[in-house]
């Protein structure tokens, strides 16, 4: 299921961190902070509601390290475009923790899924019956 509508976060939440990316890209890339770092706390957003917060907690847990998560972009050159690029990440992943789950719906065994189960139950009795302990006499 797609969720319409993302989270979406004020920019005075957000930290900033800048260095230069690795890889290829000529004298520019050795002069230019283009690897972006953005830094959010969990605890001290306004933008989800505390049940949010919660749910984000506990989906989230791997990434949390002391209560913020940091997304890391360096896949363009531009330093702007590896800001949008980490914001949208960080957007989206938040979106889809704070989906709530759905309810679950009790259903009850198949005829045919309960006939399966006893057959089986009946072979592995007939097979363990073999094995008697007939040849200690």
């Amino acid at each position: 299921m797609t969720h319409d509508r993302r989270v979406s976060l004020p920019d005075s939440e957000l930290g900033w961190r800048f260095s230069r990316s690795s890889g290829a890209g000529g004298q520019h890339v050795n002069t230019t902070d283009t690897r972006v770092e953005l830094i959010w706390s969990l605890d001290d957003t306004a933008a989800l509601s505390p049940a949010q917060k919660e749910l984000a907690a506990s989906r989230l847990a791997t990434r949390l390290v002391d209560g913020t998560i940091t997304v890391v972009s360096s896949q363009y050159r531009s330093q702007h475009r590896n800001r949008e690029a980490a914001r949208v990440r960080l957007e989206e992943l938040l979106t889809q923790a704070v989906i709530p789950p759905r309810p679950r719906r009790a259903t009850k065994p198949t005829r045919g899924s309960k006939e399966r189960r006893l057959d089986a139950k009946k072979r592995r009795s007939s097979i363990k019956q073999g094995r008697g302990g007939h040849g200690w006499e």
